[in-house]
C-alpha cells in the first residue's frame, strides 16, 4: 500500500476532530520537494512578487513563507477564481490579487467583526488598501461571512480555495468541520483546496494542539476528507526543521507573534516562524 493511500485510508477511518490522533508511526502524504517546484513560477506570479507595493516587513518574511513554491504547487493559476479565507492584513493578499488581476479574480473572505475590534480594523484596512490602488488590485474582491455558518459563496464557483494559518483557530473553536464542508460547497468539481498550518508532531492530542496551535498532518486529512475532499499531496516547501514544536507559549512564541520575554529573542528570532505542513486536496469531479 502506498504512503498517500495509506494515509488516505486512515483520515477516513478518523472520527470527529475531537478524537484521538493516530499512532505516531502513521506515514505522511506524497511529499513534492519545495526546490523542484521553482521551475513552475511563471513570470505574472514573479512579478508579483516583486511588487513594489508590498510592504518590506512582508517581503522579509518570504523566506519562511515560501508564496511562491507555495502557490505552485498548490497549481495557482493567472486565469483562475481563487478565494482565500480570512487574509487578515493581506500578507497573500498583495501576492494574489495583483497576480490574479488581469485574467482572474481574487476573492478575500473576511470573517464578520464588529467595527472597533482588532478584526474588524484589519477587515476595513484591506478594503481601503484595494479602493486606493485599482491599478494594483483591480476587481478584487472582499465577501463577508459569519464565522458560525461560513459561506464563502455560490455553489461550485471557485477554482482554488487558500487557507494559511486559519485550521488551528478553527479547531479550538470547535468549527473546523463547517470551514470544510463550506470550502467543498464553494469549488468547481476537480477544483483545489490549499491548507498550510503550523505542523505538530505525530501522535498530538486534541488538547495538546489546541493549546500549542500546532496540528497534526492526521487530524487536517481527517477534517478535508469528512467534507469529501481526496488528499493530492504535501510539500515540505514550508517546513522548518529548526521548530522543534515545544514552546512555553505554543506556536505564538516564535516570530511573528513573539510571545517570550526579551531575553529569549535571539534564541527564538534563530528558529524563525514554525515548521508548517502544504497539503493540497481536490473536490472530485
Amino acid at each position: 500500500m502506498s504512503r498517500l493511500l495509506a494515509l488516505a485510508l486512515c483520515g477516513a477511518l478518523l472520527g470527529c476532530a475531537s478524537a484521538p490522533e493516530p499512532a505516531a508511526t502513521s506515514p505522511a502524504p506524497k511529499r513534492a520537494p519545495g526546490a523542484a517546484l521553482d521551475a513552475a513560477l511563471d513570470a505574472a506570479l514573479d512579478a508579483a512578487l516583486a511588487g513594489d507595493w508590498r510592504r518590506p516587513q512582508d517581503v522579509l518574511r518570504d523566506r519562511f513563507r515560501h508564496p511562491g513554491q507555495t502557490l505552485a504547487f498548490f497549481g495557482v493559476q493567472p486565469d483562475q477564481t481563487v478565494i482565500e479565507i480570512t487574509p487578515g492584513g493581506g500578507w497573500y493578499a498583495d501576492i494574489l490579487a495583483p497576480y490574479l488581476r488581469a485574467r482572474g479574480h481574487y476573492v478575500g473572505a473576511q470573517p464578520a467583526a464588529a467595527a472597533d475590534s482588532a478584526g474588524g480594523t484589519r477587515n476595513a484596512a484591506l478594503r481601503e488598501q484595494f479602493a486606493g490602488n485599482a491599478a494594483v488590485y483591480g476587481g478584487a474582491e472582499l465577501r463577508t461571512f459569519d464565522p458560525a455558518a461560513p459561506d464563502f459563496g455560490p455553489a461550485a464557483s471557485a477554482d482554488t480555495v487558500l487557507t494559511f494559518r486559519n485550521v488551528h483557530n478553527w479547531v479550538s473553536a470547535g468549527n473546523a468541520d463547517a470551514y470544510f464542508r463550506a470550502f467543498f460547497a464553494v469549488l468547481k468539481p476537480g477544483g483545489t483546496l490549499g491548507v498550510v498550518d503550523h505542523r505538530a508532531k505525530a501522535g498530538a492530542t486534541l488538547e495538546a494542539m489546541k493549546k500549542s496551535g500546532y496540528l497534526t498532518e492526521a487530524l487536517v486529512i481527517a477534517l478535508a476528507q469528512r467534507a469529501g475532499f481526496q488528499l493530492v499531496a504535501g510539500s515540505e516547501a514550508n517546513a522548518n526543521p529548526l521548530d522543534g514544536t515545544d514552546h512555553p507559549n505554543g506556536v505564538w512564541t516564535l516570530p511573528p507573534t513573539n510571545r517570550h520575554d526579551a531575553s529569549d529573542d535571539a534564541k527564538y528570532q534563530a528558529i524563525g516562524e514554525s515548521d508548517r505542513m502544504t497539503l493540497r486536496f481536490r473536490k472530485p469531479g
